[in-house]
């Protein structure tokens, strides 16, 4: 397992390579000068040009690339062109707002897919199996941004049962907080959730007509603890390899979800560097999340080796 990690470490470089190279080129295709939207409309175009000089946009993009890289391999992610502040540093005061609603979201997401698809699998063919996929199947195709606006205009504008901006003040209690953490995280954890309780379904469905099941069943364990403790059990490998997917697809749902909340998280932060043509900002954004996506599919491989102990160290993943 040792090598298996070492290898997978290795196989984290070039990856992230790619990611930078790629949101170095795709941050130099968004319209606008960023020297401009740092200065104002109205500023001369003699100090557009001294703040270009200044910002190092007036090198050729083979310099900049260069230079930009040499920057991340001593793990300097630069200054931020509007906030003039370390992006480490902005990054760092933003990433535990966006965990805040993405750990709750898919451990929500998790207990009710599980639930949810262990019933179908069990009453296979029922009414309440056919209603709970085509609910998964909506939920899965349901735009994020769509679900985000209708709660709002539910639950805020229309009902007025809970906040929609903002995360609250912990001053004002951690009610408050999680007053304003119940939308956003519903938001988040919609997509998830069908996707768990379709993969369980499956996966269940394909347990409980096993070998080992039909033994279970013939010594006289009750259905409730062949399902609960046993097919379940064999049936979480592909739910845990779908968790680390959707692990990290949160923080970039979060981007839209946090957008609609005004969410002061990642999502947030990367839509204001975008808005204001904060190349170094958003490069520095990006690397993180592309950093935090593939630890966390190599942790989420490294559990699956644990429970499925048949997977080769040797075979990757």
């Amino acid at each position: 397992m040792l090598k298996t990690i070492l290898i997978r470490c290795l196989q984290i470089i070039p990856s992230l390579f790619v990611v930078v190279t790629l949101t170095f080129i795709l941050t130099r295709m968004i319209p606008g000068d960023p020297a401009r939207a740092v200065l104002g409309p109205q500023a001369s175009v003699e100090d557009v040009q001294k703040m270009r000089e200044t910002m190092g946009l007036n090198q050729p993009l083979v310099s900049q690339y260069k230079d930009y890289m040499i920057q991340i391999a001593k793990g300097d992610f630069g200054v931020s062109y509007s906030y003039n502040q370390p992006v480490l540093g902005l990054i760092a005061k933003r990433i535990p707002n966006t965990l805040l609603l993405a750990l709750p979201s898919v451990f929500i997401a998790l207990i009710a897919g599980l639930l949810i698809g262990v019933t179908s699998a069990v009453r296979q063919g029922t009414l309440f199996d056919y209603l709970f996929m085509v609910l998964a199947l909506v939920g899965v195709s349901m735009p994020i941004f769509w679900l985000g606006l209708m709660l709002v205009l539910v639950f805020s504008v229309h009902l007025g049962w809970l906040p929609v901006l903002g995360m609250g003040s912990i001053s004002a209690g951690i009610g408050d907080v999680i007053r304003h953490m119940v939308l956003p995280c519903f938001c988040l954890a919609t997509i998830p959730t069908a996707t768990f309780s379709r993969i369980t379904r499956s996966s269940i469905l394909e347990s409980i007509h096993g070998d080992s099941i039909r033994a279970l069943r013939a010594r006289g364990i009750r259905e409730s603890v062949v399902i609960w403790k046993y097919a379940l059990k064999s049936a979480l490998p592909p739910v845990i390899t779908v968790l680390g997917l959707q692990l990290a697809g949160c923080f970039a749902g979060a981007i839209l979800t946090e957008t609609i909340f005004a969410w002061p998280g990642m999502g947030t932060l990367i839509v204001g560097a975008i808005d204001n043509r904060d190349y170094v900002l958003i490069q520095g954004a990006v690397l993180v999340i592309a950093l935090a996506f593939v630890l966390i599919n190599m942790l989420v491989d490294v559990v699956y080796m644990i429970i499925n102990p048949n997977v080769s160290y040797e075979g990757g993943f």
